[in-house]
């Protein structure tokens, strides 16, 4: 996680209190990654949060630890491990995102997310011509060394991952990234796909067993799959859909954005000829989504997205200093229009720890709600 030093290993007891602390009530990627910043484990921030919740003017209560018993137990039987931020296994580019998942589940072998990755999506009713592109681009670039990081999802996805997997043995592989719990499989045509991705690859979730595939699951998974790729090729692509938001978030954390173009009388196309107008990079062939990521040093030649610095979370200022200013003079500066941290910051007149401490205890207290490229909101 951006701003979060790594530690050692966690103990038993650490890595139970921090997977409770992620499933507790108003507790995100980034939430998390202040309050370890603030008070150095896991089981100390649990001891905090109903203090801060108070402050923040709800009362509240902790996920219960026989749930967390029952989920453990749940991903132990579905043959699924844990995969913490400051595990060796973790990928890299995907710990540099503020909103990176403190935890993962995952079932195959996290050697694949070492390699470069790189991210294709498209849309799910795809042309022909289309699943076939992304077929031989995936098998090209895993047969270069990039493993091939999609969504699982019917279409583009689907045809990127069987591209992958067919580069054999000699190939990087591929990393499916799935919106439900680790032990769900959808769409249910794909439950060989999914299955082979887990015993030849990579398969990773960051919601719980059990967890359903719901509509505000996507945008989440979109993020990882951005956060885990040097750059993002859509191959084809309808105005708004969930491949565009892939692209926005990558664009949005300084990776490369490459689109294949299309016929602009074809609806599928509009997408991606968008994208290349607004500064992605046209790209004909694997070799052209290679030469621009081989190397990438965090500099895209894209400039599909003017990036949003993100806030990052200055962990010894939020342990050596406490808010001046309440919960409730910080919400006075909010509305529910999203607006940057560092902006609240300049307007309020206080340190960055104060204003830090201040949204989380507004956040435990189901009164705000974070965007991304570090923006906040009251909640609706």
């Amino acid at each position: 996680m951006a701003g979060v030093a790594a530690p050692h290993a966690p103990s038993q007891a650490e890595a139970f209190a921090r997977i409770r602390l992620l499933r507790s009530p108003n507790v995100g990627p980034v939430t998390f990654a202040h309050l370890i910043a603030r008070f150095g484990d896991a089981s100390s921030a649990l001891d905090a949060l109903p203090d801060l919740a108070a402050r923040g003017g709800k009362p509240y209560r902790a996920i219960s630890t026989g749930r967390i018993e029952d989920e453990i137990a749940a991903t132990r039987s579905a043959g699924a491990r844990y995969l913490f931020w400051d595990s060796p296994d973790y990928p890299a580019l995907l710990g540099q995102l503020e909103s990176a998942p403190p935890v993962l589940t995952y079932r195959g072998s996290p050697e694949v997310a070492r390699k470069p990755c790189v991210a294709i999506v498209g849309a799910r009713n795809c042309s022909a011509a289309a699943v076939k592109l992304a077929r031989e681009f995936a098998q090209a670039l895993s047969e270069s060394g990039y493993a091939v990081v999609s969504g699982l999802a019917r279409g583009i996805d689907g045809a990127a991952h069987e591209g992958a997997l067919s580069a054999g043995a000699g190939g990087a592989g591929t990393i499916g990234v799935i919106a439900s719990g680790i032990d769900i499989v959808y769409p249910p045509e794909h439950a060989d796909l999914q299955e082979r991705i887990a015993s030849e690859a990579l398969l990773l979730a960051e919601q719980p067993p059990g967890t359903e595939p719901l509509a505000r699951h996507f945008p989440s998974r979109n993020r990882i799959i951005a956060g885990l790729a040097a750059g993002t090729i859509v191959v084809e692509a309808a105005p708004k859909s969930g491949s565009l938001i892939t692209a926005r978030l990558a664009g949005e954390a300084g990776r490369e954005v490459m689109a294949i173009p299309g016929s602009p009388l074809d609806a599928r196309s509009q997408g991606c000829n968008q994208l290349i107008r607004d500064g992605a990079m046209l790209v004909q062939s694997a070799e052209d989504a290679i030469e621009l990521i081989a190397g990438f040093d965090g500099q895209p030649r894209s400039a599909f997205h003017e990036i949003t610095a993100d806030y990052v979370v200055d962990a010894e200022g939020v342990e050596c200093e406490s808010p001046a200013q309440s919960p409730a003079d910080i919400a006075g500066l909010l509305t529910t229009a999203p607006v940057l941290v560092d902006e609240l910051i300049r307007q309020s007149g206080e340190s960055a720890a104060a204003v830090q401490l201040a949204l989380l205890e507004l956040e435990l207290a189901g009164q705000l709600v974070r965007h991304a490229g570090g923006r906040v909101s009251l909640s609706g």
